[in-house]
């Protein structure tokens, strides 16, 4: 049996309904694949569990001030992450970024990462979101 796109969105909608507020990509993800693997096949492209690979998309937003990039960079340096992409704009004294990331070549995992990212967000008082491209992808089909 091939699940479609509508059904994968029908799923993913009442995974969300069924979190309600404490809902997180990974979780709608986790009960996506648990409701998928029920009817009998899980789609190629979320089947694998390994998302400490790949690419990844950053987000960050918050009040502008100086060192902002600078310290995401470096954060992103010492853990040896390629920055494949990046928008920023500034509106007044707001700012935001989107970075595409990838972690592939990086001796840490995600959820490494994810928390060194939290510690940096925390020095600079912004805040940062890191979501593995697949995830965003069908979070975002809806």
């Amino acid at each position: 049996m091939r699940i479609s796109e509508d059904e994968i969105r029908k799923l993913t909608l009442e995974a969300i309904e069924e979190l309600g507020g404490k809902a997180t990509p990974d979780m709608v993800k986790m009960v996506v694949q648990k409701s998928v693997s029920k009817l009998g096949e899980l789609p190629d492209e979320i089947s694998s569990p390994n998302l400490t690979t790949g690419r990844i998309i950053l987000t960050s937003f918050g009040i502008n001030h100086p060192g902002i990039i600078a310290k995401i960079t470096q954060t992103l340096s010492e853990a040896e992450i390629d920055i494949k992409d990046l928008s920023q704009k500034i509106l007044d004294k707001f700012y935001t970024m989107i970075m595409i990331i990838d972690i592939s070549n990086s001796p840490k995992n995600l959820k490494d990462i994810q928390e060194d990212m939290a510690k940096c967000a925390e020095e600079l008082k912004i805040k940062i979101y890191l979501q593995h491209e697949d995830v965003f992808r069908y979070m975002h089909r809806i």
